[in-house]
C-alpha cells in the first residue's frame, strides 16, 4: 500500500489536465459567459425592465439557491456520479432548521447548526450507499430523494412552519452586510453564495480533497490501485455535498421565511444542468466552480427573462428541458474529441 506522498503525487497525476484539456475547458467557460452576456443584450434589447437595478437583484436572489446546490452536486459529478436528492434535501435542511427554531424555540444559530448536520448526515447515507453498499449514484440518490421529501412531510405534517417567533432568520438571505448602498443593496444570499464559490474553488484545485475528488472520476480503478482509499473519499464527497445542501436549505427557507416541506423537486434538474452548462462532464473527471457559477446565472437569467417577457410557465420549463439536453450533447461532444 502506497504512502501518504505517493497518494498524493498519484492522484496529481491521475488529475493532471493536458494542454488540449485546459484550452477545452477555457473555451467552454468563454461560450459559457458569452451565452450569459447574449441573453443579457437580448432580454434587455426586448423588455425595458430587464436592466434595472431591482431586477437584476432578483436574478442574483434566485440564483444564490440554485447556485449553492449547484457547488455541492458539481463536486459529485466531478467523481462520475450524480444527486438526484440535492433538491429534497434542501428542503428537508429547511424543515429542521423550522423545527428547531420555530417549533423547540431554540435560538436561530442552532436552527443553522441543525440544518448543517441533517444536510451532512443524507449526503453520508448517499455515499455510503454509493460507496460500500455499490448502489448506482443514481438509484441511491433517487431513493434518498424519496426518503427525504417524506421525512420533510412527516416533520412539518405537511404544512408550512413559519418562523414566527424569530424574525431574525429572514435576515440571513434578506439582509444585507452593505446597506449603505441604497439603490443596489446585494442580498446576504448573494454574498454567501460567491464565499462559497471561492471556498469551493480552493479546496476543488489546491487541496488534496480536490485532487482526489479529480482522480476518482478521471480514473477510479486506477486512483485505487495507486493506494488511494477512493470509498472514503466518495463518502466525504457526498457528506460535503450534503453540507452544502444544509447551505441551500437556510437560504431559502431564510428567503421564504418558511420552510415548505413540499418544495424541493425540480431543483436538482437545475443544479445538473448549471454544473454541465458550466463545463462539468457527466462522465467525470473534469469541471470548475466558476463555470458552475456561470451555468446556475445563465439559468436564473433565462427564467427571468422569459418570466418578464410573459411566456407561460409551461414553455419557460420546455425551454429549460431544451437546454440540459443541448449541454448534455455538447459534452458528449467535448469527451469525443
Amino acid at each position: 500500500m502506497a504512502n501518504k506522498p505517493d497518494d498524493a503525487a498519484a492522484a496529481t497525476s491521475l488529475s493532471r489536465k493536458t494542454p488540449e484539456t485546459r484550452g477545452i475547458s477555457a473555451r467552454q467557460k468563454l461560450l459559457a459567459f458569452s451565452s450569459l452576456v447574449l441573453l443579457i443584450v437580448v432580454f434587455s434589447i426586448l423588455s425595458p425592465n430587464f436592466f434595472q437595478p431591482y431586477n437584476l437583484i432578483a436574478i442574483m436572489l434566485a440564483t444564490a439557491v440554485n447556485g449553492v446546490l449547484a457547488i455541492g452536486v458539481t463536486f459529485v459529478i466531478i467523481t462520475g456520479g450524480i444527486d438526484l436528492s440535492v433538491g429534497t434535501m434542501m428542503t428537508f435542511t429547511a424543515v429542521m432548521a423550522a423545527q428547531t427554531v420555530a417549533v423547540w424555540n431554540l435560538p436561530v444559530f442552532v436552527g443553522v447548526l441543525m440544518a448543517l448536520v441533517a444536510g451532512t448526515i443524507c449526503g453520508l447515507a448517499s455515499g455510503i450507499m454509493v460507496a460500500k453498499l455499490k448502489i448506482p449514484p443514481f438509484i441511491a440518490t433517487l431513493g434518498m430523494s424519496m426518503l427525504t421529501k417524506g421525512l420533510s412531510l412527516i416533520i412539518a405534517r405537511s404544512k408550512p412552519i413559519y418562523f414566527t417567533n424569530a424574525p431574525s432568520f429572514s435576515k440571513i438571505s434578506m439582509g444585507t452586510m452593505f446597506p449603505f448602498i441604497k439603490d443596489f443593496q446585494i442580498p446576504n444570499a448573494v454574498i454567501i453564495l460567491f464565499v462559497l464559490a471561492i471556498l469551493a474553488s480552493f479546496a476543488l484545485n489546491k487541496t488534496i480533497f480536490g485532487r482526489y475528488t479529480f482522480a476518482i472520476g478521471s480514473n477510479e480503478e486506477a486512483a485505487r490501485l495507486s493506494g488511494i482509499n477512493t470509498d472514503r473519499w466518495k463518502i466525504a464527497v457526498y457528506a460535503v455535498n450534503g453540507l452544502i445542501c444544509g447551505i441551500a436549505g437556510i437560504l431559502i427557507a431564510s428567503r421564504l421565511n418558511s420552510a415548505q416541506p413540499a418544495l424541493g423537486q425540480g431543483y436538482e434538474l437545475d443544479a445538473i444542468a448549471a454544473a454541465v452548462i458550466g463545463g462539468t462532464s457527466l462522465s467525470g473527471g473534469e469541471g470548475t466552480i466558476l463555470g458552475t457559477i456561470i451555468g446556475a446565472f445563465i439559468m436564473s437569467t433565462l427564467t427571468n427573462g422569459l418570466r418578464i417577457l410573459s411566456v407561460p410557465q409551461e414553455w419557460q420549463i420546455v425551454t429549460t428541458g431544451i437546454i440540459i439536453i443541448f449541454a448534455v450533447y455538447m459534452d458528449i461532444l467535448r469527451k469525443k474529441r
